[in-house]
């Protein structure tokens, strides 16, 4: 019986010796597997701010910002152009007045964000909504100078019963749509998105009704579109634009695909840019008007303008015919695209330990949900992609790159209690400001009001 006992309490002891670091957590990726490298951040800088401010941060480049911003002012036009930011993609004030100084324009697709806008900086004639929601108190807001663009028969309807005699712009959806994914997708017989180019005649019979000019045409097909589609639904804006003789600018939105990763290809603007300009300049050869050019960009400003710092929390293994899991302190409310629409994310190790090995990871965030998935396949929410990344510790950083467009702005803020996190703003000079502030426990329950 004692050797029995001897034995047991030997065997728990090796079972207690095969402790974690006995683990090997590292997957060797496939040989010549690209790893993705930072993109204006370096591993000195990215610790730097993550021991100042914490983790999780997303950091925006001032530089990044400016460049895109003037590559858009660049776009071809024939008589005249008009960039519009469009706001959703990241609305910070500090990103807002970036822009404002570039002499960008604002897309909103709120009223709230009309305030916003207004608050940052922009004069209300500065500002155009397009919304699925006209809601309550835009009127205030069309008396100050923000433009509207119908974006519905009855939101039409509802501007013309308030302000009868006056001018107005048109939102269609022109028939065709394009999307990095179904859900990024805003033309075509599939979406609610603008008036149905079918609909002409109750457009018109509307304008006559209220005596209201429509002299702005928009539309808009998608985000990550593609530009052949791109540039052929310009083509069919004008011929809307031809049945409607008082439209003088014509807004084709935005969307211009923006590569990520490396095996993602961009839109070059000015490539998408030249026949649209010579559309314009056939259209006033047929019907004699010069058509101002709106664009409005947002992915293609900000989406490799910010990077997200975050920390390895802990790494778990299902064994050899399963995965190696990274989780990091950030996820579903910092970053929700990848789950959302499979998008993808470059993942930059800032490793601790020396000469590290290149491992396959499946990368997921720090929610409870099984669907908090930093590496999915391409346009799959739900599989997991592995992807090749350097090898981790814990406590190691690492950068999600691609961040800057609809992540901070498409929070899903307090999912099991975390706290928003902060942004801040890498300045020309290299200087780190701080432009949010951490949310803290307080204000995550200001305004909860308990029973009596």
């Amino acid at each position: 019986a004692m050797l029995g006992r001897v034995l047991l309490l030997l065997f728990l002891f090796g079972l207690h010796r095969a402790s974690a670091a006995d683990i090997d957590y590292c997957t060797p990726a496939p040989v010549g597997s690209y790893v993705e490298p930072l993109r204006f951040l370096t591993a000195e800088k990215a610790q730097y701010i993550a021991q100042a401010f914490g983790t999780p941060i997303y950091v925006y480049s001032m530089d990044k910002l400016q460049t895109q911003a003037q590559a858009a002012l660049n776009f071809p036009n024939a008589y005249g152009l008009t960039v519009r930011f469009a706001m959703k993609s990241s609305s910070n004030a500090a990103i807002l007045q970036t822009f404002h100084k570039m002499g960008l324009n604002i897309d909103a697709s709120s009223v709230t964000e009309i305030a916003r806008a207004v608050r940052a900086g922009f004069a209300p004639d500065q500002i155009s909504l397009s919304t699925q929601d006209l809601a309550d108190g835009f009127e205030e807001w069309v008396e100050k100078g923000v433009k509207i663009n119908a974006c519905s028969l009855d939101q039409l309807e509802r501007y013309g019963r308030a302000f009868p005699g006056t001018s107005i712009g048109v939102r269609f959806n022109p028939g065709i749509g394009s999307g990095g994914t179904n859900k990024t997708n805003v033309g075509g017989p599939a979406s609610s998105f603008g008036i149905w180019y079918e609909w002409m005649p109750q457009v018109k019979a509307l304008l006559a009704k209220y005596s209201l000019t429509c002299n702005r045409v928009h539309t808009h097909i998608g985000s990550g579109s593609d530009p052949a589609v791109w540039v052929r639904a310009a083509n069919l804006t004008l011929g809307l634009v031809a049945q409607l003789p008082d439209v003088s600018t014509v807004n084709l939105g935005g969307g211009y695909k923006v590569a990520r990763v490396a095996t993602e290809h961009s839109t070059d603007l000015q490539v998408v840019g030249k026949p649209v300009r010579d559309a314009f300049v056939e259209f006033y050869r047929n019907y004699g008007r010069m058509l101002h050019l709106e664009i409005e960009p947002g992915t293609f400003l900000l989406a490799n303008s910010a990077s997200l710092i975050t920390s390895v929390r802990d790494i778990v293994s299902t064994g050899s015919t399963g995965y190696n899991f990274v989780k990091l302190n950030a996820g579903y409310p910092e970053i929700i695209r990848p789950s959302l629409y499979g998008a993808q994310h470059p993942l930059v190790t800032i490793p601790s330990k020396p000469n590290p090995r290149v491992c396959s990871y499946v990368v997921v965030g720090h929610t409870c949900e099984s669907g908090d998935l930093l590496t999915p396949l391409p346009n799959e929410g739900s599989a997991l992609g592995a992807r090749p990344m350097q090898e981790v510790q814990l406590g190691d950083l690492v950068v999600v790159e691609g961040v800057g467009a609809y992540c901070a702005s498409m929070s899903t803020i307090n999912y099991n209690s975390h706290l928003q996190a902060p942004e801040a703003m890498l300045l020309t000079d290299g200087k780190v400001a701080l432009i949010r502030k951490k949310q803290t426990f307080e204000q995550l329950l200001q305004n909860e009001v308990p029973l009596p």
